[in-house]
């Protein structure tokens, strides 16, 4: 029994064809982006009668690990301490290029009136140097794929230990999960 085996371009163009959109597609898959909080500086006290907000500006490393740039839109960070909103931060509006790492300035305010509710706490964790902050933030956009934008919302979960004397960051985990729309607008 003899196995005689046709050769012909057009099978071998169609297998190089398909090898290389399963491997377009495999490596297309879109990969949650990364936040890492690379310091804290206190700007500013405002005074919220009868107590003071504290401002800061929060360093954000972001990294976009994708094949495609993406564009998001503006919203609110919450920060949490001890299960109560302690502040807020703004991330503007903007867009990041693909398979690229930049810093983002996010304005914040801690209000004094929370931090007054947590008074004893908060002298707790100033006199050991070590307090834990939760952060929150739902962000909304588009990644341009050929002509078509996708559309996409990332929710970041951060467990941040800070020193709250001179405000560095001693430890995080930041946790983002990406939902994307396969609908094209």
């Amino acid at each position: 029994m003899d196995l005689k085996v046709e050769w012909s371009w057009n099978k071998a163009l169609i297998g190089a064809v398909t090898a290389v959109a399963a491997t377009a597609v495999i490596s297309s898959k879109p990969k949650d982006p990364t936040f890492d909080v690379m310091s804290i500086k206190l700007t500013s006290f405002k005074l919220n009668f009868p107590l003071l907000d504290a401002e800061l500006i929060l360093t954000v490393q972001v990294t976009n690990p994708n094949i495609a740039p993406i564009h998001y839109s503006s919203t609110t960070m919450s920060i949490f301490y001890k299960g109560s909103l302690l502040g807020t931060a703004q991330v503007e509006a903007g867009s990041q290029p693909a398979k690229s790492s930049q810093k983002i300035l996010l304005p914040a305010r801690l209000y004094g009136l929370q931090m007054a509710h947590h008074a004893a706490s908060f002298i707790a964790d100033a006199a050991r140097r070590e307090m834990v902050l939760d952060a929150a933030v739902d962000i909304v956009g588009a990644a341009r794929v050929l002509w078509w934008d996708h559309k996409f919302k990332i929710h970041v979960d951060s467990h941040l230990t800070v020193d709250p004397v001179f405000l560095d960051v001693i430890d995080q985990e930041n946790k983002s999960e990406m939902e994307i729309s396969l609908l094209h607008t």
